[in-house]
Parts: structure tokens; C-alpha cells; sequence
């Protein structure tokens, strides 16, 4: 795989409005977000030969995108299914298509109502497709929230993390999101509005929660020689791993505290030739205030169980040693299934971020769910061109 490093970028981002009600269709959402990364990149429609997306409820497949857009004969695409753990592979395998010279531009979306519509873990509707949820939902096992706080409890139990550590993390994403024009929640939280927010599954309150959204986030991605060629300073690919295991929610895993993640970082690094002490700013995937503290050990920044004091310490927030979500994730930002955190990549990469810039960054990584719900993960590490 070292040869397939650096020899794509991602050349355009694009967003659609976040909301808690879009009043458009997700197919509506879809061709927004992707225009506006075409334009973002200097390019259109009659450029684009791929197209890739990722799905689990709602979502606008490629083969309805396509052609809203013009786009009739792709030469590759992907409509691959999964919740966040795969979000970052569906731009890995973009990458492996225009490495690979079956497709030249390929356009990477995700399109979701995700308030207005398909609320995860929502009720009044058939189960998933995840066997392990017939045994589960009888007893009220079912919504995400529930779920991960398991998890997090357990790395409580065995570490001694505390509430005040998943809090910390809270504030430090929200004072990002208040630079964020996008986001959704950009009035500033203190611990103590932390901890005065509501129960939602013990131990998680509130604001560990992300937010539900509607709106949608896409990303072109071309050759590197293209991309220097293009509009906008490009973001090479130097690094894009996918796999997983056995899913915890059927028991193939013994200890919760460990994730996908930390079999998938070793491969992920020797792939971009670096390691965790090389990276500038990380966007990791926040479905949960926890899942952030449990990646940033298993990605090797900090010792297992470390992980909460090594947030509140400060490493994460601006300035500190390493900027985590500094576009306030999916906790402040708003959710869009993974994409969201790679185009927040990029832009800290091409330096266009404004007040939450961080100084000097060359290298990202950003991650997806770290594979508890789904037995899989994925990441990518980006470079400046």
C-alpha cells in the first residue's frame, strides 16, 4: 500500500445548510452539498465519472444522484452500507478507483435528515438489519445512547474515568463550534452547564450526545497532479485504512475498552509512513463524548485508560498538543455521518479554517465510528500538498 500514498487528493469540499428541518428531500440535500464541492474545486458536473456514498436509513443513493446531476455513465461507483464506521472508507476506496485509473473525479457524499426524517434509533419502525438487535430490543437495548454508554461505563469501572473528563471534552468542542459559522450549538457550555444537563443513558447526559441533523457534506477526490491544477490548494491522501472484527454487541470481543481502532492504527501509519506524534490536528469521530476519549488511546496518543485526563489536561484544545474537532464535531457542529470531520480536515489543511485555524497544521488524521455498533472502522491521514 506505500505506493498508493500521496497520489490522490481530495480537491473540493462542499456543505449544505445544517438544520433541524431541512424542508427538502435527502436527493435535494445530496446534489446541493455536491455542487458545492464541484464549485469549491473549479469543476462541474460533466467532470465527475464516480460517485460514492455510504447508507444506513436515510440517505440518496448514486443511482438516483447521478442523474439529478447529469452524470449517466459513471465509470465507477460505490453505495456501500454502514453506518459511520465505513464513512471514511468510502473516500479510501475513491482513492483506490483514481489510483487505479477507473474513474478520474470521483465525488464522496452523505446526505442524511436525520431530525426531520430518520432519527437513529428511533422507534415505529422495523429492526435493523444487525441481528443481534432481535435479542436486544425486547428488553429496551436499542438506541446508540444506550449502547455506548455501556462502553463507557466500562472504561470508567476499569480506569476511574470521570463525568468532569467526558465534560471537558464538551467544552472544548463547543468553544470550537463558536468559530464555526456552520454549527448548529455555538453558545459556549462550562462544566457546570455540563453537568446540570439532563440524563439521557447514564452515564451520558445531553450534551455527550450529538446532535440529530439534516444536511449533508461532499468531497471531490482526483489525482494529485489534477488537483494542483485545480482551483483550490489540493489535500493529498497519504493514508486510508478500513477492516474491523467481531461486533461487541454480539460478544465477539472480550474487553470493551479496546477498539477496532487500535488493530486498524498500526496499519493506517505504516501506510502514510508516520506516526501518532506526527499528526497536527485529528477530527475523530464524536457520536459520543466517550468515543473520542477511547480513540485518542487507541490511535496512540495517549496510554490506555489515559485517555480523560489526557483531554482535560488541555492536549485537545487549541493550542494544545494535539487540536481535536476543531470544527466542534458532531457534538456542537452538527452530524453528518462521518464526511463532516474530513472536510474539516481539509480545510485546517489548506489553512482556510479562519478563527479556528490551528497554526502550522500538515497533517491530519480523521476517523470514523470506532466499530462498536458495526464490527468495522475506518480513517484516513491526510497531508498539505
Amino acid at each position: 500500500m506505500g505506493g498508493f500514498r500521496d497520489r490522490t487528493a481530495v480537491a473540493g469540499v462542499g456543505y449544505t445548510r445544517f438544520s433541524k428541518d431541512s424542508g427538502v428531500s435527502t436527493l435535494t440535500l445530496a446534489c446541493e452539498a455536491v455542487l458545492a464541492a464541484l464549485d469549491d474545486a473549479g469543476l462541474t458536473a460533466d467532470d465527475v465519472d464516480g460517485i460514492a456514498t455510504h447508507r444506513v436509513g436515510d440517505s440518496a443513493a448514486p443511482a438516483l444522484v447521478g442523474p439529478a446531476l447529469g452524470i449517466h455513465e459513471p465509470s465507477w461507483y460505490l453505495d456501500q452500507f454502514g453506518g459511520g464506521s465505513v464513512s471514511h472508507s468510502v473516500v479510501g476506496q475513491a482513492a483506490l478507483a483514481v489510483a487505479a485509473g477507473v474513474a478520474e473525479t470521483v465525488v464522496c457524499y452523505r446526505a442524511i435528515n436525520a431530525r426531520s426524517e430518520f432519527r437513529m434509533g428511533g422507534t415505529g419502525r422495523g429492526l435493523p438489519v444487525s441481528p443481534e438487535v432481535q435479542y436486544q430490543a425486547p428488553y429496551g437495548y436499542f438506541a446508540p445512547p444506550q449502547q455506548y454508554a455501556m462502553f463507557a461505563r466500562a472504561h470508567m469501572s476499569r480506569y476511574g474515568t470521570r463525568p468532569e473528563h467526558f465534560g471537558a471534552l464538551a467544552v472544548v468542542q463547543r468553544a470550537n463550534a463558536a468559530k464555526n459559522p456552520r454549527a448548529l450549538m455555538r453558545t459556549p457550555i462550562t462544566l457546570d452547564d455540563y453537568l446540570a444537563s439532563r440524563w439521557i443513558a447514564e452515564p451520558f447526559r445531553l450534551l455527550d450526545c450529538c446532535l440529530e441533523t439534516d444536511g449533508a457534506c461532499a468531497l471531490v477526490v482526483t489525482s494529485a497532479e489534477r488537483a494542483a491544477d485545480l482551483r483550490r490548494p489540493p489535500v493529498l491522501i497519504s493514508a486510508a485504512a478500513w477492516g474491523g472484527g467481531d461486533s461487541f454487541l454480539s460478544g465477539g470481543r472480550a474487553d470493551t475498552t479496546v477498539t477496532s481502532a487500535a488493530e486498524l492504527a498500526p496499519r493506517l501509519y505504516r501506510q502514510a509512513g508516520i506516526g501518532p506524534a506526527d499528526v497536527d490536528v485529528a477530527e475523530i469521530y464524536d457520536c459520543f463524548t466517550y468515543s473520542v476519549i477511547v480513540q485518542l488511546e487507541d490511535y496512540g496518543f495517549c496510554a490506555k485508560g489515559e485517555g480523560g485526563p489526557y483531554v482535560a489536561s488541555g492536549a485537545v484544545a487549541p493550542g494544545g498538543e494535539l487540536p481535536v474537532n476543531t470544527h466542534g464535531g458532531f457534538l456542537s457542529e452538527g452530524y453528518v455521518h462521518g464526511v463532516n470531520h474530513i472536510a474539516e480536515a481539509v480545510s485546517q489543511l489548506r489553512g482556510d479554517a479562519g478563527e479556528r485555524q490551528v497554526a502550522g497544521a500538515e497533517v491530519a488524521l480523521s476517523t470514523a465510528q470506532p466499530g462498536y455498533i458495526l464490527p468495522a472502522t475506518s480513517a484516513l491521514i491526510l497531508r498539505k500538498g
